[in-house]
């Protein structure tokens, strides 16, 4: 057979992808507006910012310092004032019953041991099923009062000077922190490169999982088979307008992060989609090879949603990948979305290029062609 006469099966078979697709609204809603709603939504719902932690506050000491204490506690808002309690244990209850998140519990003659320079103590108690709350609560209550015990202790020490009529040389570091690439630190800022990594994933693998079986459960793969078409033209030509999809959507996220939460765009976008090519080896390759293991789209949805799920779990897109445990760190290795996401965000945010990011695409480029190599074997042995 002719080189021409491929392109022609080849052409012919993206043409029948595309049209069947575009007939299908539910597909084409999948592929279209979901990515933009489910980016806007998650890149707005997840905040790793922590304020506003409701608190209910017991002050036994009611004193004016430490009226002055709660007050400058709750300056910054990062702690909310939603009660007072008289005594730890009525507290404590608000905490169970989830009035409160956080309690504060300021003893008797806090300011007088203070004042005199003595060791004082007070309590927080904390609702640890929300870890991140309860470590941002604690920390704010650790840094406010390590604040005033300091300047205490410096007022104690000008008293001292002024009796003796000497001077004491504090060593003091001012910390000028510089915060590069994300200098408000805003969440959607990062999220949003990683969000779209995700989005590429579901949609690309869980369309193609779902194509074939589709196409089995109506027929049309019986009558494509009894034509000359080649099985490589076939997949081929099934997965082309896939591709085409994906860097659509990741157009559409690089746009919506720029114009609606304002994510620079610092490194070259051709780069960018050139990688985007080599992650879409992988993600059409695993819902290439889930459709041939699965004989109703039902079954396709559903193995796309099993390798989904662990995916992005391990990318380290929400959680640090080095804050996993040490034996499972390694498997995040085998995680394709790990890689892409690492590009993404060194592309855009930093500016990073092929030289910065090479292991990264060579990562990408050989468990691509790997995968693409196994589901391909198992596409021809299952429509031979």
């Amino acid at each position: 057979m002719d080189t021409r006469m491929l392109w022609i099966q080849l052409v012919a078979v993206m043409v029948k992808e595309v049209r069947q697709t575009v007939r299908d609204k539910r597909v084409m809603f999948l592929l279209l507006v979901m990515p933009l709603v489910q980016l806007i939504v998650f890149s707005y719902a997840v905040n790793f910012e922590v304020d506003d932690v409701p608190t209910v506050v017991v002050d036994r000491d009611d004193s004016a310092a430490s009226r002055r204490y709660v007050a400058g506690l709750l300056a910054d808002g990062t702690l909310t004032e939603v009660a007072r309690a008289g005594d730890e244990g009525e507290a404590e209850r608000m905490v169970e019953a989830d009035v409160a998140k956080a309690a504060i519990i300021i003893p008797r003659g806090l300011s007088r041991d203070l004042a005199r320079g003595r060791p004082a103590q007070l309590q927080v108690v904390m609702d640890g099923t929300d870890p991140t709350r309860a470590g941002v609560a604690a920390g704010a209550v650790s840094r406010y009062f390590g604040e005033v015990a300091l300047d205490l202790a410096l007022e104690r020490l000008r008293i001292r000077d002024a009796a003796l009529g000497t001077t004491t040389r504090v060593p003091g570091v001012r910390m000028e922190p510089r915060i590069a690439y994300n200098p408000r630190l805003i969440t959607a800022v990062y999220m949003v490169p990683g969000i779209a990594a995700m989005l590429v994933l579901m949609i690309t693998t869980i369309v193609t999982a779902m194509g074939l079986a589709r196409e089995r459960e109506m027929g049309t793969l019986e009558q494509v088979l009894v034509t000359p078409i080649r099985p490589a033209v076939l997949m081929v030509g099934k997965l082309a307008p896939y591709v085409v999809v994906g860097l659509l959507d990741v157009a559409l996220a690089v746009t919506v992060g720029a114009w609606v939460f304002e994510m620079p765009i610092r490194g070259d976008l051709t780069f960018l989609f050139g990688a985007t090519a080599l992650y879409l080896m992988s993600t059409l390759g695993i819902g290439l090879f889930i459709s041939t293991a699965s004989t109703s789209q039902q079954q396709a949805f559903m193995g796309g949603f099993l390798f989904i799920l662990p995916a992005v779990l391990l990318s380290g897109n929400m959680t640090p990948i080095h804050s996993m445990p040490d034996w499972l760190q390694p498997v995040t290795w085998l995680n394709p979305l790990r890689w892409y996401i690492e590009i993404v965000r060194g592309n855009l945010l930093r500016g990073a290029g092929a030289a910065d990011l090479w292991p990264q695409l060579v990562i990408l480029a050989v468990m691509g062609m790997g995968i693409l190599v196994v589901a391909s074997m198992r596409f021809r042995k299952r429509v031979v």
